[in-house]
């Protein structure tokens, strides 16, 4: 590679497969080699975004989320159904995000020393924001705000079991790919339904089952890490 190749991000951007692979702590996402997603990550490092502009934009998103689920519990029904998919719109934009921030900063080589505090922080604020929105539209605030707390959870698992040098446990069965989809899908659920049917009570069930299989994950991954623990001695 030439001096002046090291400079232009599509050269970067060729090397992905081996940075990836040498990136273990990194989630498993097949949209990574997706050729739109790497000449949309490729426009960024040209406009000189950075990785941590990217994770903090992923914070508004999730703060448009809410909003959007709380202005849709006061809404009359075409304003409701306006409302709920504009907020499924940011939970994927803030998915966007999260994969954008590592291609810029992994693919793209503009990685920054403060880069691990906004890989996590913004995804953890974003949780909360989201469920707390979702519990707003479903007047269950406590309920949303339980879900995001327990995915709090499952990270700090994970992250704990990587700081006692193990792989990073991403399985679900409701990890955040996991959690995300299936609040998108309720969102957009409740849009559409018939004006007659209760979109907040269909949200409020979704919550539980997201909620449930979240449990779950704390549990498959609180067990694979004691395995790991005692197994190490």
């Amino acid at each position: 590679m030439t001096d002046d190749d090291m400079q232009d991000p599509r050269a970067i951007f060729r090397a992905e497969p081996q940075a990836e692979a040498g990136d273990a702590n990194r989630r498993p996402i097949r949209a990574r080699r997706n050729r739109l997603m790497v000449r949309l990550a490729q426009s960024l490092v040209q406009r000189q975004i950075t990785p941590n502009q990217i994770s903090q934009a992923s914070m508004v998103f999730a703060a448009l989320g809410l909003l959007f689920f709380w202005a849709a519990s006061a809404s009359g029904p075409i304003g409701q159904s306006l409302l709920l998919v504009l907020a499924a719109l940011t939970i994927q934009l803030r998915l966007l995000c999260n994969l954008l921030d590592g291609m810029v900063a992994v693919e793209g080589g503009t990685a920054t020393p403060s880069g691990a505090f906004w890989n996590e922080a913004p995804d953890r604020a974003a949780d909360l924001l989201l469920f707390w929105g979702a519990g707003l539209f479903a007047a269950a605030p406590a309920l949303g705000l339980g879900v995001g707390a327990l995915a709090l959870i499952t990270a700090w698992l994970r992250e704990l079991g990587r700081a006692e040098g193990f792989a990073p446990d991403f399985r679900g069965p409701m990890a955040k790919p996991h959690r995300m989809a299936a609040l998108t899908f309720a969102a957009l659920l409740a849009a559409f339904l018939p004006v007659s049917t209760d979109g907040a009570t269909l949200m409020t069930w979704a919550l539980w089952l997201i909620g449930a299989g979240v449990i779950a994950t704390v549990a498959r991954r609180s067990i694979t890490l004691l395995h790991r623990l005692e197994a190490r001695g």
